[in-house]
């Protein structure tokens, strides 16, 4: 028999380079997001202003040397930072994944229903007819043009969770209704949008211009998620209930991390996103009776304070906003963010109104709902990974998700200070102030509701 030949370890060089790459972008990406925050913006824009400030868009048109060498262009050298970020995302992804409160949506009923349905209808069908309209700038080479289109709908379509919930949380409006009711269409958007990603991928890793593809990849997610409440809800209480007879968190903390990461192998293998695997391997996880949130604090603490904001430099070192200085991608890029925020304001507007939500009620969820964030940024992330999209319409994509997520806080404050709080609002505003005081571990809301997911979701973004 013949020995295997021994795995070539990392050259010194380039192991030194690489962890000099994580420790600039954490670094940067830590102080500009917490500047970011200090000015009332989301961290991502801090986050991804690191990226920006050594990748293509400054570094290497003031100091091309400099940039060569800090970020080489071997494919294989700029892999192992990108590893780091696919693993922050897929993390960041399941852990949203648990927040989700199913039956918080059930109780919004018919209203989430009507608000979430148009909000997302309108943008995709807008957001598509803009992916056909993109200049050639945009496109990559050998895309199919409806493929281009469908991604370009998704990504116009999708709000952000972690945004929405923090700004609500923020502005005092969680124990609202109109702070429950954007959060629960919020939800359904997310999911949606999960799901549909997940087919347009298909669809471009197909490379199929019929409707074959298409059906292939719908029926096989049909059979994903018949899988995940058939078989994956008992699988993971198994999983939960034997890490919980070990010692202390990390028993815990290292099951869910296996069962995200094998969930995002399996969906890959299925020519899906990885992220849509982690994603619903998160939502069975947080819907588990067995799971004891608080033995994941460490957990979502790593990955908020050190993977997520790696992730988002990336993102941000594929951005290139010189881009913008070409006329057809700067006229694209101003209609883009037209068409994404007036679509999102009228599809939400028009569902609140159908639902029979007041004016002010209506506006005021299209301006939560408006909010890209964290959600576009890894939409647009898996369109470059994919040849999907160019680095000019990867730009166009993450500038929406910036402008949106930084229009939402004033434009929910403008329309929810028009909307007089009930008797049972205040009841609960009570209730949410015990709450914080205590924690947010337990408590009943007024009505039922539980207090913990809210509280959650908001302090996880």
């Amino acid at each position: 028999m013949f020995a295997a030949a021994p795995v070539a370890v990392i050259p010194a060089h380039n192991l030194m380079v690489f962890l000099l790459q994580l420790g600039l972008l954490l670094g940067l990406a830590t102080v500009l997001g917490r500047f970011s925050v200090r000015f009332g913006l989301p961290a991502l824009l801090g986050e991804l202003c690191a990226g920006i400030l050594i990748g293509p868009s400054l570094l290497a048109n003031v100091a091309p040397g400099l940039s060569a060498w800090l970020l080489p262009g071997d494919p294989a050298r700029f892999h192992m930072i990108d590893a780091v970020g696919q693993l922050g995302v897929l993390l960041l992804v399941g852990l949203t994944g648990m927040h989700l409160d199913l039956g918080f949506i059930r109780r919004q009923g018919r209203s989430a229903g009507w608000i979430s349905g148009a909000g997302l209808l309108v943008p995709l069908v807008l957001g598509t007819g803009i992916g056909f309209l993109a200049p050639a700038e945009m496109i990559a080479d050998g895309v199919d043009h409806t493929v281009f289109a469908l991604f370009f709908g998704v990504a116009l379509c999708v709000s952000a969770i972690p945004v929405i919930a923090k700004v609500l949380m923020e502005m005092r409006l969680l124990h609202r209704d109109i702070g429950q009711l954007i959060l629960s269409a919020a939800v359904i958007d997310d999911v949606v949008g999960w799901l549909l990603l997940s087919v347009v991928s298909a669809l471009a890793t197909a490379g199929a211009r019929t409707g074959q593809a298409a059906v292939t990849a719908v029926a096989l997610l049909a059979a994903l998620v018949l899988v995940a409440i058939l078989a994956g809800r008992r699988a993971v209480a198994a999983v939960l209930r034997a890490a919980d007879r070990g010692a202390g968190n990390l028993t815990t903390i290292a099951a869910v991390t296996v069962m995200l990461l094998l969930s995002a192998a399996a969906t890959q293998a299925m020519g899906f996103e990885a992220i849509l695997g982690a994603f619903v391997c998160g939502a069975l996880v947080g819907s588990s009776p067995d799971l004891k949130v608080a033995k994941l604090a460490p957990l979502q603490a790593f990955v908020a304070a050190v993977l997520a904001p790696i992730f988002f430099a990336t993102a941000g070192l594929r951005m290139d906003l010189t881009e913008l200085s070409r006329p057809p991608v700067l006229v694209a890029g101003i209609v883009v963010l037209a068409v994404a925020v007036i679509a999102k304001f009228a599809g939400a507007y028009l569902g609140a109104r159908i639902a029979r939500r007041s004016r002010w009620e209506a506006l005021a969820l299209g301006a939560g709902l408006n909010s890209r964030g964290v959600i576009e940024v890894i939409i647009a992330m898996v369109g470059l990974r994919l040849g999907v999209l160019t680095t000019a319409s990867y730009t166009v994509i993450v500038l929406v998700a910036v402008v949106t997520s930084m229009m939402a806080p004033p434009l929910l404050r403008f329309a929810a200070s028009r909307i007089a709080p009930t008797e049972e609002e205040a009841a609960r505003e009570e209730f949410f102030d015990a709450l914080q005081s205590t924690g947010g571990e337990s408590g009943e809301k007024p009505g039922g509701e539980t207090g913990r997911e809210l509280v959650t979701t908001a302090k996880e973004a």
